[in-house]
């Protein structure tokens, strides 16, 4: 099982050429894609967002790490199909309307697919009844709003009372993050979740779609 704890290691530092040719091999030795999701890749990745919860590792550190863990992912991608392998739930994620900054949106992103979320990325400068009605059709149990400034986190609350409005707020969770943000205010505008980084957003949203 040494080649699983190889990817894992390529994974956390980020050498994108060696994961793919790993993930190759450890196919060719006979290991399931969905082991080497989740014994390889996805550890890989945990162990990362755990380094940078810490402050051990960055920002740049994480993305390389999420690029190279999302190679393997892709090889594996059909196969897991094949294998019947469910996702732990679907989330949609998007930076809110008026807001252009995607980079913590998109390491969340990256995070939460690593945690075996399936991700719908709806880019930035997202409508409220655009995150809802995104989540309604495509079945998402979590809608995930992201903003950097002031003045857009008061979308957030659009967020919540569209899905109110919908008819959907019991069934859809909603979290929010962002450097505006806190517990107070996700609390205040009556969103469900608040996380401060990428790592512990990841590992709330799993916990939201069970």
């Amino acid at each position: 099982m040494s080649i699983l704890i190889e990817i894992s290691e390529n994974v956390q530092n980020g050498k994108m050429k060696a994961v793919k040719e790993l993930v190759n091999t450890a196919l060719e030795q006979g290991i399931s894609a969905n082991e080497i999701l989740n014994t390889g890749l996805s550890a890989g990745m945990t162990l990362i967002g755990e380094r940078f919860k810490t402050g051990d590792v960055y920002v740049p550190e994480v993305l390389v790490a999420a690029r190279a863990m999302n190679a393997g992912v892709q090889i594996l991608k059909p196969l897991l199909t094949e294998e019947g392998a469910a996702a732990k739930g679907k989330v949609c994620i998007g930076t809110v309307q008026g807001d252009m900054h995607d980079i913590g949106k998109n390491l969340v992103k990256m995070m939460m697919e690593g945690k075996g979320l399936e991700v719908v990325d709806l880019g930035t400068d997202v409508a409220p009844e655009t995150f809802v009605k995104t989540a309604i059709e495509q079945n998402c149990q979590v809608i995930c709003c992201s903003a950097l400034l002031t003045t857009t986190r008061e979308v957030m609350a659009e967020v919540v009372k569209e899905a109110e409005k919908q008819g959907v707020r019991d069934t859809i969770r909603i979290m929010v993050g962002g450097a505006p943000l806190s517990d107070e205010y996700c609390k205040q505008i009556g969103a469900d979740c608040y996380c401060a980084d990428a790592a512990s957003a990841a590992d709330a949203a799993v916990d939201l779609c069970k």
